[in-house]
């Protein structure tokens, strides 16, 4: 069995906004309250190769991997994977951007399947991931409406 999610938010922000800000790797600490810290291990053409490490769980345990990322700005999408997997036999990541009426879609598609010594069986990471992704996806939507609030210009004085 593998393991599948798909979340996603709207935000009142211009998906060149949105864009630049979820594709700001090295930023990710400030925009995601998981992630303690990035390292930019490699950059080929539009594909960066990185290291996350995640703030010390309940137990106490740091966990870190390695993960590449390829945005396409065009298709407005971005394809990323482990490449470390750890406790994971694969783990793939797709992101969709979409302008909408109200700002900008962003849809964040997971699949993967844990390795079958995992602490954890797919079931329980669906749920862990679900309930994850609504909680980073408000966090990141609040810190981008924020930024977008100080781009938009001041309203016109009626004469």
């Amino acid at each position: 069995m593998a393991g599948h999610t798909q979340n996603e938010i709207t935000i009142a922000a211009p998906l060149d906004l949105v864009w630049d800000m979820t594709n700001d790797l090295e930023r990710w600490p400030q925009l995601f309250s998981e992630y303690a810290s990035v390292e930019i291990l490699k950059r080929e053409g539009e594909k960066t190769t990185f290291r996350l490490t995640m703030h010390p769980d309940e137990n106490g345990t740091v966990w870190s991997w390695v993960s590449e990322r390829e945005p396409d700005r065009a298709t407005r999408t971005v394809k990323a994977r482990r490449v470390e997997t750890g406790p994971f036999a694969y783990m793939n990541i797709h992101w969709r951007y979409e302008e909408v009426p109200a700002g900008t879609r962003m849809v964040w598609t997971q699949d993967f399947e844990m390795k079958p010594d995992a602490p954890v069986d797919d079931d329980w990471m669906t749920d862990n991931i679900n309930r994850n992704s609504k909680i980073q996806l408000e966090l990141i939507r609040e810190k981008i409406e924020k930024a977008a609030s100080g781009q938009r210009p001041a309203p016109a004085l009626a004469d």
